[in-house]
């Protein structure tokens, strides 16, 4: 019902005199026709239906920078590009299922099939850091790479 109001309001805007329609259209000339149609005045409605019709609420249009994204991967600018902490227990690797369990209380999974291993350390710091698409890493100290990760909990 909503969007039928809507627009009745966007076309009501644009009704023409039905004499002026059928003189433009009866002129074989291309562009005298479109000259004619554009002579045309817009506002030319009813009094009445412009009253009772509300008019359409303005719609902003998103910005090019969060085209395609949905609300969960689009990012708060207060939002920091990363965080970091220590890493609670030993560690040797990870695999698809590994929990981390961080100082700060945060326990992040991999997020992705990737395996790798470390020197085994206990407590390790680690940095977690997002990327320009929004996508997780854990950076662990001592290791050469950095599993995609998500937050749990």
């Amino acid at each position: 019902m909503k969007a039928l109001l809507v627009l009745l309001a966007v076309s009501g805007s644009a009704w023409a005199n039905d004499a002026d329609l059928l003189r433009c259209r009866a002129i074989s000339d291309i562009s005298s026709r479109v000259a004619c149609y554009d002579a045309i005045p817009l506002a030319a409605t009813p009094a009445a239906t412009s009253a009772a019709t509300p008019a359409p609420a303005a719609v902003k249009p998103a910005p090019a920078a969060t085209f395609g994204l949905t609300a969960t991967q689009m990012r708060k600018p207060e939002e920091p590009n990363f965080i970091e902490s220590t890493l609670l227990g030993r560690i040797d690797g990870w695999s698809g299922s590994t929990l981390f369990r961080l100082a700060n209380g945060q326990i992040w999974r991999v997020s992705d099939d990737s395996s790798g291993s470390v020197t085994e350390i206990d407590n390790p710091k680690i940095k977690i850091t997002r990327n320009s698409l929004g996508t997780m890493f854990l950076e662990i100290e001592g290791a050469n790479q950095a599993p995609r990760v998500r937050r749990i909990q």
